[in-house]
């Protein structure tokens, strides 16, 4: 397999140099996944927009689909900086743990990560009780709609961390 080495602001288009300075500014440095995306002309800022589009889910709501999403794409990139992000969202170690096995003691988030585990292992074709019990806890169509478009971005960079295996920049998640 071909070796990847994560591009510098120099070895990116000038475009993505600009990106690679705004993420400087807003996170403090320019994560690997990130900035492996540069080696694409459009990539990065077509999936950043893609990503920091608005949505009708709560951040802790996204924080629990990329883990469970990222649990069952094996993608220990996301994971590690997912179980951050999810710490800045209130999350305690223990409640990462079991949103990444797939359950929740909040009936709510607990039917939504059934779902999205489901939806990624199925390809979409998602088990009709768990779409049931989604909606029974209060999710709407937009909720769902939503749920499907954040599956998407978080498969593509789980993907693109299995395929290109660029070194991990957070505190490396702790295996189940």
């Amino acid at each position: 397999m071909k070796t990847f080495a994560v591009p510098t602001r120099e070895e990116v288009t000038t475009t993505n140099q600009e990106i690679f300075d705004n993420l400087k500014k807003s996170l403090g440095f320019v994560p690997n996944l990130y900035a492996t995306m540069a080696y694409s002309t459009n990539g990065l800022a077509k999936f950043l927009a893609y990503q920091n589009a608005k949505t009708s889910l709560s951040n802790r709501e996204k924080e629990a689909v990329n883990l469970i999403v990222s649990q069952v794409n094996e993608c220990i990139y996301c994971l590690s900086a997912h179980t951050t992000i999810g710490k800045m969202n209130g999350f305690t170690d223990e409640q990462i743990l079991d949103l990444r096995r797939g359950k929740s003691e909040n009936p709510k988030l607990n039917a939504l990560v059934k779902l999205a585990a489901d939806i990624t292992r199925s390809k979409g074709k998602a088990n009709e009780e768990l779409v049931s019990g989604f909606y029974e806890q209060g999710y709407t169509n937009e909720n769902l709609i939503d749920l499907i478009l954040l599956i998407s971005d978080k498969t593509a960079m789980n993907y693109t961390h299995n395929l290109t295996q660029i070194p991990v920049d957070f505190p490396v998640a702790p295996a189940l």
